[in-house]
């Protein structure tokens, strides 16, 4: 069984990447979108959402990540795909499941879902730009207003040439509402062709092992994708491997470390918000993040978020610092 950290725009970051990697549990990341229009980037564009490609394409803790493309050009896709492949890294993924509506109205994202042939031309294009020893993969929901062609899309993903393809169980309409159709994620994937070697990963609602669980004997996958329940539970990967979870003691230093890079990377005026936004989700899996966050919520100044850390979670001299490159301000939360 693999576990990925799933994309999560304006919240799972190179920062929050970093600091959840080191936990345990995590054998790949993949990193929020690239957003590809009609020009080719230069590489800063792409160190600036994957500073990790400065350390051959891993976290801190030696996990690797795969940069992600969001876009409907087969051809810029595929120029842009090159220009990534040459950067190093552990791959290309291609975004057709990001639900946004500012996405989706750009022509990117979950909306191509309803273009079965346009996603396998994009595919396609990007595996023939690439080395062959460079995997390519993709992410899509059930579908975009239904799930109606959620087989058709996967096929032509599968038949483009994509060695893995994620299927978040489900559609843009559902947005994240519970629950997650994981036995349609199975359906999808008893219909691909036969002799495809594509692996599918099964991704959405998965909050606890038991979760987890229950996915892969309702889907058939062996593989996990999993987003919003790590970044409430930061043991949650270890937890599903049977090796126990992470204890608030365990997290606090975290929070320092994350705050530390918030505090490299992001506008002073949105630092607070980033901090309370992790504890919104934290607070969900640990009482003592509730506690944290009533402390904390009403104050948007930096020196606070600052004073509270120095008391209540303090970094030991065995806990190195993090220095990841400059990548642009964080959307604010």
């Amino acid at each position: 069984m693999r576990i990925l950290l799933a994309p999560m725009e304006g919240l799972l970051d190179a920062t929050l990447r970093d600091v959840l990697t080191r936990t345990g549990g995590i054998d790949r990341c993949v990193s929020e979108f690239i957003r590809i229009t009609d020009t080719l980037l230069p590489e800063r564009a792409f160190y600036r959402v994957v500073p990790e490609l400065h350390r051959g394409g891993f976290t801190r803790a030696g996990v690797p990540v795969r940069a992600q493309l969001l876009g409907s050009d087969p051809v810029c896709m595929a120029e842009n795909a090159a220009r990534l492949a040459s950067l190093g890294g552990h791959g290309v993924d291609l975004n057709f499941g990001c639900p946004a509506k500012t996405v989706n109205r750009s022509r990117g994202g979950a909306v191509l879902l309803d273009e079965p042939e346009l996603v396998g031309r994009i595919v396609a294009a990007v595996r023939r730009a690439v080395p062959a020893d460079v995997p390519v993969s993709a992410k899509m929901r059930l579908g975009y207003h239904d799930d109606r062609v959620a087989e058709d899309c996967a096929t032509a993903i599968a038949e483009a040439g994509a060695q893995e393809l994620v299927i978040h169980a489900r559609t843009k309409a559902h947005g994240y509402r519970p629950p997650a159709y994981w036995e349609r994620v199975a359906q999808v994937r008893e219909s691909l062709p036969a002799g495809r070697t594509v692996t599918v990963v099964a991704n959405g609602e998965i909050w606890r092992p038991e979760d987890a669980h229950r996915c892969r004997e309702v889907t058939g996958c062996d593989d996990l994708m999993i987003g919003r329940g790590m970044v409430t539970d930061p043991g949650l990967a270890l937890a599903i491997r049977g090796e126990g979870g992470v204890p608030w003691s365990q997290i606090l230093p975290l929070l320092s470390l994350f705050w530390e890079q918030v505090s490299q990377r992001v506008e002073s005026r949105h630092r607070a918000g980033r901090m309370k936004q992790w504890l919104n989700y934290l607070r969900r899996h640990y009482p003592q993040a509730q506690q944290a966050f009533d402390e904390l919520r009403v104050s948007n100044d930096p020196r606070h978020i600052q004073a509270w850390l120095l008391v209540h979670a303090p970094v030991s001299a065995s806990t190195d610092p993090i220095a990841l490159p400059a990548a642009g301000f964080a959307h604010p939360c």
